[in-house]
């Protein structure tokens, strides 16, 4: 076997496990989402019904949308489903196009690696600080490094869009 075999074997196989990664916070974003609303459901219909709220549910629900929204990141760049406006844009002439492409490409990789290295750090002053949410005491570090985890795995997703231009990462 050649090393340009070898090599073309490894980025198949590291490819496929970030693909897989990617798809696995999709899913997690799609848990968190039923989560809420199923957490939703009840709070309210245990006030209807009940006259009692689920006690802590609000702080439930604002973990899951963190998650969720942080989760869902990653995913959303690998597909291209951000709202892009192209009318400047393709009037560029095709070296514009690339200049202004790539320079976006790399503030947007730029901006998640600090965003995450911001969450990390973050994450990392509310664990020694022992914070915790107000209802259910749940410790919120966690959330943090999740949130930063997804900026740079998103940064990583625009860098592969980067490598190989024209083509998504993954069909939604």
């Amino acid at each position: 076997m050649d090393m340009h075999a070898g090599l073309k074997r490894v980025s198949f196989a590291v490819t496929r496990a970030f693909r897989l990664l990617v798809r696995a916070l999709a899913g997690v974003a799609c848990v968190g989402t039923i989560l809420m609303m199923a957490g939703t459901v009840a709070d309210i219909l245990m006030r209807r019904l009940a006259r009692r709220p689920i006690p802590g549910m609000v702080d439930l629900i604002q973990i899951a949308a963190a998650v969720t929204i942080a989760c869902a990141m990653p995913y959303t760049t690998a597909v291209k489903g951000h709202v892009a406006v192209e009318f400047l844009f393709l009037r560029l002439p095709r070296l514009g196009r690339l200049v202004v492409d790539t320079g976006a490409r790399l503030c947007g990789i730029a901006l998640f690696a600090v965003l995450g290295t911001g969450c990390f750090r973050r994450g990392a002053q509310l664990m020694r600080a022992g914070e915790v949410t107000l209802t259910l005491e749940l410790p919120l570090f966690w959330v943090f490094h999740v949130m930063g985890a997804c900026c740079m795995v998103t940064a990583l997703v625009i860098l592969h869009h980067m490598v190989h231009p024209g083509r998504e990462m993954i069909k939604p």
